[in-house]
């Protein structure tokens, strides 16, 4: 009888730049579910975003592995720096069943997220191959899951932090400390960033 695959779940972002609430839901459905690793995946350039005000890649991924540093069951993962841009699910996906084939991966998404799902590159296939764990968003209610039979809405805290809110805080040169970790607040005061 083949052991079941490890589960290791994906959690996808600009992490322009990482934050508190980005850490409490990573650690969360690390320690709170049937996935034995969260992988942070940060991204290049999200479809979704073209034009997007982002720090340089490799300081994005500075920023994930020092905050997640000495923290076994999370992962800075920087596999679509190689890929084509912009940086596709289902690409991302494939790259990554390739590379660990005894690994199955989960996708994790805001529920804001989910209603766009069908729109995204390949939906069918990556609907049809892929399980999705869903978490609630503050404000916005959970669609029909009818068309989304591998979804599963998860319980996780209800969070409304966004880097958005950390860029703004900086710019008008306000606190982010409990915002972001502090080795990437240290960073990004000191780099004037």
């Amino acid at each position: 009888m083949m052991p079941a695959p490890r589960r290791v779940g994906l959690l996808f972002g600009s992490f322009n730049p990482i934050h508190v609430g980005h850490l409490i839901l990573a650690e969360h459905f690390a320690t709170r579910t049937d996935l034995v690793e969260v992988w942070l995946v940060v991204s290049p350039q999200n479809p979704f975003k073209v034009g997007a005000e982002l720090l340089p890649e490799a300081q994005r991924l500075h920023f994930v592995a020092q905050a997640i540093a000495g923290n076994p069951r999370l992962r800075a993962e920087a596999i679509e720096f190689e890929l084509p841009r912009p940086s596709y699910t289902i690409t991302t996906l494939d790259a990554l069943r390739a590379c660990h084939p005894a690994t199955e991966f989960v996708l994790l998404m805001g529920g804001d997220n989910l209603p766009g799902l069908p729109r995204w590159q390949q939906a069918e296939r990556l609907l049809a191959e892929t399980d999705i764990y869903v978490y609630p968003r503050p404000g916005t209610p959970v669609p029909d899951l009818a068309a989304f039979p591998r979804v599963q809405i998860m319980q996780a805290p209800l969070l409304d932090i966004s880097a958005t809110y950390v860029r703004e805080s900086l710019r008008q040169g306000q606190s982010i400390r409990y915002l972001v970790p502090p080795v990437v607040e240290a960073e990004l005061s000191s780099n004037a960033l």
